[in-house]
């Protein structure tokens, strides 16, 4: 894994490009930090790690979200730039500050590929998970979501062995201080995961699984084919879920709504009610007590400022019918 760890996963340097923004940055803004957060429901969004990763909290606080996912480097890129030590220490202090605590969540890189069937592609994505896996470890997050990944003419059984191989992999050369969350695909393309007995083989093939979870998104099991309208659809889709894969292994779920019509295998995401999905289609995974520590993760689209995070949280908040 030369390639990757000649760059290292962020010791600190002398040239690192991250600088704190005066004697106090605004993300270390007491009455932005200081503001009284509901310990429940686990509720928030994916936000900009743009200006350091510290900066994706103080968004956080400001949409009052307590649940949060971000990325740990940029992910149209395989190598990211150094994480230095004074970042890290910032990052975690304040997101002990901000009562995050338990929901904060990272995804990796769309660039990885841990189904690919060409060797150099595959041994790539291992050492670009096993690196993005670090700057997790020394954030201190806990949960790297990760697509499957994509066969590409391979064939479904084969891209399922080479995921579980490659998990074994990632596994050897990082251990299991942070968990990998599969994530449910809308299985557009080659792309695997889209049912959930591919999770479940996955899981099976692989030799270290202690540390392997999942992440439920909402519009990619509704383009899958799985219907999660309104209590009936909700409860038969989740039994299945729990039958086949277990809603213990539940680390996260990506909540949005589907420009897509139901089993159309096209992933779309689009803001919550405002899609096929809709609004009742929520209300399950938001009252569902098995969920009830589970973080809710919008991936909607973002428009100017955070008025679309704060509509579709409102929204979500707003289909609750049973006490925090």
């Amino acid at each position: 894994m030369e390639s990757l760890k000649s760059k290292g996963p962020g010791q600190a340097t002398g040239n690192s490009s991250f600088r704190c923004s005066g004697p106090k940055a605004a993300w270390d803004n007491d009455e932005i930090m200081n503001r009284p957060v509901p310990e429940r429901p686990l509720v928030g969004a994916h936000m900009s790690i743009a200006g350091g990763t510290p900066e994706a909290i103080l968004l956080a606080r400001k949409v009052r979200a307590t649940a949060l996912q971000i990325f740990v480097k940029n992910n149209n890129r395989w190598v990211g730039k150094v994480l230095p030590d004074e970042e890290v220490e910032i990052f975690r202090r304040i997101w002990k500050r901000s009562r995050l605590l338990r929901s904060l969540v990272a995804h990796n890189s769309y660039l990885i590929n841990m189904a690919s069937p060409n060797d150099t592609l595959w041994q790539k994505s291992i050492e670009a998970m096993v690196e993005e896996l670090e700057r997790c470890r020394r954030l201190g997050v806990e949960a790297l979501i990760a697509h499957p990944g994509a066969h590409v003419g391979s064939g479904e059984a084969a891209g399922l062995r080479r995921i579980a191989r490659a998990l074994d992999r990632i596994h050897e050369e990082a251990g299991d201080s942070v968990g990998i969350a599969l994530e449910t695909t809308a299985g557009q393309g080659t792309n695997l995961g889209y049912r959930f007995e591919q999770l479940r083989d996955i899981f099976g093939q692989c030799r270290y699984r202690s540390h392997l979870a999942v992440c439920l998104d909402t519009c990619h099991v509704f383009a899958a084919g799985y219907d999660i309208r309104g209590p009936e659809n909700y409860i038969t889709t989740m039994e299945e879920f729990d039958r086949t894969v277990g809603c213990d292994r539940l680390a996260a779920i990506h909540m949005n709504d589907s420009k897509r019509r139901l089993n159309s295998r096209i992933d779309r995401h689009t803001h919550i009610g405002e899609g096929e999905i809709g609004l009742t289609g929520f209300q399950g995974f938001m009252n569902d007590e098995r969920l009830e520590d589970v973080p809710k993760i919008l991936e909607t689209p973002k428009g100017k400022g955070l008025r679309d995070d704060r509509r579709n949280m409102r929204k979500l908040m707003g289909l609750r019918t049973v006490e925090s």
